[in-house]
């Protein structure tokens, strides 16, 4: 699969997408991830700052990242793009909220996704309608800007990329068998969330107090330990 993500600041994700599951799945070369600054394409600016926003129409507080930019670079995305199978993606606090079932779907479904990264008060509403671009919100809450949304939905699409994880820990995992309801859900608790995980040892001492692994975890009886995972 491969990501483009359209921000004006580029740097940001440096450490983030060469780290991790995300870094192998780069360096085995099961995901590419290419990044284009809207600063990029500002032509004609007297100064080296290249503006990309302006204050809004009608009024109010803040800027709103202009289209002309933003359009200019998708040009230049457009040219990278080898799959018809692409999806464009507008990162707003008003858009639709993102869950485990759209990061399985467009993994399935699409072969290029481009990401284009908001700040500010927004992006100027005609480049959601010029691109065809669906508007995505990752909760209930706004952030200062889209880079940690692009973080998070590509974060939840790339561990479902078959190879970068192994198909029987997804099944294990929180809402797994609310997405996929046909298949059985291995380990996953109660409400399709994942049950309660624990490690050595087998009993921390904290501030005064013990604190103990579950006795069925450690009893060797495999009935009895799916049974609790599917119960908690």
């Amino acid at each position: 699969m491969h990501f483009h993500v359209i921000t004006i600041f580029p740097e940001i994700f440096d450490s983030y997408m060469n780290e991790s599951i995300i870094g192998r799945a780069l360096k085995n070369k099961l995901i590419s991830v290419k990044f284009y600054n809207p600063r990029d394409c500002v032509k004609g600016s007297k100064s080296n700052y290249r503006p990309v926003d302006d204050k809004p129409y009608g009024g109010g507080a803040g800027m709103v990242l202009r289209a002309e930019p933003i359009l200019e670079t998708f040009l230049r995305v457009e040219k990278n793009i080898k799959s018809k199978k692409t999806k464009v993606v507008i990162f707003s606090a008003k858009g639709k909220f993102f869950n485990q079932k759209i990061a399985h779907d467009w993994v399935k479904k699409y072969e290029e996704i481009v990401f284009i990264s908001g700040r500010y008060e927004g992006i100027d509403e005609r480049v959601k309608k010029a691109l065809k671009a669906e508007e995505v919100s990752i909760g209930p809450y706004v952030l200062t800007d889209g880079d940690v949304a692009t973080m998070v939905v590509s974060s939840a699409m790339v561990r479902l990329i078959p190879g970068v994880i192994r198909l029987e820990s997804l099944k294990e995992e929180t809402h797994w068998n609310l997405l996929l309801k046909k298949e059985k859900n291995g380990s996953v608790g109660k409400n399709g969330l994942e049950h309660p995980q624990y490690t050595r040892p087998e009993i921390l001492k904290y501030k005064g107090k013990n604190y103990r692994v579950p006795k069925v975890l450690l009893s060797g009886n495999h009935k009895k330990i799916e049974n609790w995972k599917q119960s908690n």
